[in-house]
């Protein structure tokens, strides 16, 4: 399977929501005297068709996200080698570790050690070190996975006995908000969380998406993940 001819009507909306979009990153790092340039754009393509992909990739975006290991390794089968950058941002079950450690540049959802074990397992078979970044639970939501704030020091550590492994950072998702402000202090935790760690490689923080990003960078994320923002409302 291969990505279908990007629809030239999609490359254009996609296109007109990337420039809006990074005028908007570029003023959130003016007002937090951070640079456009620290901050990486991750298109969630999450049910969306390869299609979406193939517009993505012509209107210039190079980091793509997916939530579900299968969509994962469908959408990343289908896209040219080197084309962009595959990122699993969601929940993994272990008996999926493989997908992800074939398919992902970075796992974004590293929530539990059992679940590194398994993925230290599946790189070891494959021969790569795989970059991860710790899920944090900042929201306390019992919907939400990801290890406790108080525990993200102990989870750090323990992970460094992981060969096969390489934690970049750490990320999160804020609990819904209408308003964004209400989830800055959510964000500023996990910033102090993330200074705090002091780990020899822990460069990222991914965190902010569609309706908080803003906010999310001028509270020091690294990488943001954006779907509705860039490629329109979702259908499934």
């Amino acid at each position: 399977m291969s990505l279908p001819d990007a629809r030239e009507e999609d490359v254009v909306a996609i296109a007109g929501r990337l420039e809006t979009l990074h005028e908007r990153m570029a003023q959130a790092c003016q007002q937090a005297g951070r640079q456009p340039g620290e901050v990486t754009l991750i298109g969630v393509t999450k049910t969306f068709p390869l299609e979406t992909v193939a517009a993505a990739l012509e209107a210039g975006l190079r980091d793509l996200g997916e939530n579900r290991a299968q969509e994962l390794a469908a959408k990343a089968a289908a896209t040219p080698p080197d084309a962009c950058r595959w990122h699993m941002i969601g929940h993994l079950q272990r008996n999926k570790a493989r997908i992800v450690v074939q398919r992902a540049f970075m796992f974004h959802a590293l929530d539990s050690l059992r679940l590194a074990d398994a993925l230290e397992r599946r790189a070891q078979e494959e021969g790569r070190i795989l970059p991860c970044l710790v899920q944090v639970n900042i929201s306390g939501e019992a919907t939400k996975s990801g290890v406790e704030p108080a525990d993200a020091h102990d989870v750090l550590e323990a992970l460094t006995s992981r060969d096969h492994l390489r934690i970049k950072g750490l990320m999160t998702l804020a609990a819904p908000a209408a308003d964004p402000e209400k989830v800055r202090p959510q964000f500023r935790e996990m910033r102090r969380l993330f200074d705090a760690a002091s780990m020899p490689g822990m460069m990222m923080l991914s965190m902010g998406m569609s309706n908080d990003f803003e906010v999310a960078i001028e509270e020091g994320a690294t990488h943001i993940r954006v779907g509705s923002a860039i490629f329109g409302p979702r259908g499934g």
